[in-house]
């Protein structure tokens, strides 16, 4: 079954939904959705490294991913404006990570594929680490779910409770640098932070609970994955940005559908 390359494209759609869902709805709570921008942009130096070193592209998104995450979590604390510093560090990361990729000698590489994924040409392998890293992300959201909830919701009651929101920012910069190493080459690093907020935001019009947002959007992440991937096959488009889309479809008719009940009631 894994011989067909449509089937390996679908199941590494459904596994970065996967994963992306739960972490996308503390993305959403906590106003994070450039956070996750640095995180992913910095993922292309990663890219860099790994060719020159030999290493797994997985390996070296991962810990380049896991640095920049670390790094804006520790300037934060210095009194640096977050809005200010997280543009900084995410367009600086993209751009040194496009020049080292420049200075790569006897090395191809496809760049386009890296920027806005190349679903298409996912292996028995990137699947075995897609869906192995999504079942770790997945794992560690829900060991720690209600603690995390607690520290987005309140820092005083969280330590109240005796929950160190520190920890919980480490546990979610973890899995986000997770999610952003294993969805590199589905949807690239200039389309992971849509993924991760799009379908998010769209459950949140219809979800009651916290838990019951997750799921949706592991729904809406999933269904799009599927349907952007046959609309890509059907109209010959790129299959990465046309899953974008459709994310970007549910959302706005969700949005719509939300603010129309609202004037109802």
């Amino acid at each position: 079954m894994l011989d067909d390359f449509m089937i390996r494209a679908t199941l590494a759609g459904i596994g970065v939904a996967l994963a992306a869902a739960p972490l996308g709805c503390f993305v959403v709570w906590r106003r994070m959705a450039y956070f996750g921008d640095a995180t992913a942009h910095a993922a292309i130096l990663g890219v860099a490294l790994s060719l020159t070193f030999e290493v797994s592209i997985f390996a070296g998104a991962l810990a380049v991913a896991l640095m920049m995450a670390l790094a804006v979590t520790l300037l934060s604390r210095r009194g640096h404006a977050m809005d200010t510093l997280l543009g900084a560090l995410s367009h600086s990361a993209l751009a040194f990570g496009l020049v080292a990729v420049s200075f790569l000698s006897g090395v191809r590489i496809d760049l386009m594929a890296y920027l806005f994924g190349d679903i298409l040409a996912v292996s028995r392998g990137d699947l075995a680490v897609i869906w192995g890293g999504a079942a770790l992300v997945v794992a560690l959201i829900g060991w720690r779910w209600s603690a995390l909830l607690t520290a987005t919701l309140n820092e005083e009651l969280a330590y109240a409770s005796r929950i160190n929101p520190k920890r919980e920012q480490l546990i979610l910069t973890l899995a986000l640098a997770i999610t952003v190493a294993v969805a590199i080459k589905v949807v690239g690093v200039l389309l992971i932070a849509a993924m991760l907020i799009i379908p998010a935001a769209a459950a949140r019009n219809l979800a009651r609970t916290p838990e019951s947002m997750a799921l949706i959007a592991a729904a809406i992440g999933a269904a799009s994955a599927v349907v952007g991937l046959r609309s890509a096959f059907v109209f010959d488009t790129p299959a990465g940005p046309t899953i974008v889309c459709v994310a970007a479809t549910v959302f706005a008719l969700f949005s719509l559908l939300g603010s129309r009940g609202q004037r109802a009631r």
